[in-house]
């Protein structure tokens, strides 16, 4: 069995059936911080893009997992923290290069893009794959420079 991880999660209205069914499926491997929202009553993805992009900054998780409708506003929420690298995830393939190719700490999903399997195949790759570095560490590096 993998070693735990411990990642924070966030999520809009859009995003709360995905966020729970996440967390359940990985109970057994990840400690989750829970940054919200806690019902599919309305509220803007920003606000959680925020928790997340706080979260990071202040040091409470490494990385994280924001959903909402196509992940796209939560994703851009998140990002505005230079603390975050937060990459938008349609399957597999781009979670392990966001990981591999850009050290992604936050990955992004959209749960009216994508069903609960690919999400599932996505945090799998999420936790399971490593930064590269080499060629890659000095792109990653001029992030901080934009």
């Amino acid at each position: 069995m993998p070693n735990r991880q411990t990642l924070a999660i966030s999520c809009d209205h859009a995003g709360f059936a995905m966020k729970e069914a996440l967390k359940s499926h990985f109970a057994d491997r990840v400690d989750w911080i829970d940054l919200g929202t806690n019902s599919v009553d309305s509220v803007s993805y920003a606000d959680f893009g925020k928790a997340m992009g706080q979260a990071i900054t202040d040091g409470r998780a490494e990385r994280g997992i924001v959903i909402c409708g196509s992940g796209n506003g939560i994703a851009i929420a998140a990002n505005r923290f230079p603390a975050v690298r937060c990459g938008l995830c349609t399957d597999a393939t781009m979670a392990r290069l966001t990981r591999q190719h850009n050290d992604a700490n936050v990955m992004a999903l959209g749960a009216r893009i994508i069903g609960i399997q690919v999400a599932i195949d996505c945090v799998e790759e999420f936790l399971n794959t490593a930064f590269e570095g080499g060629r890659h560490q000095a792109r990653v590096d001029a992030l901080g420079q934009c």
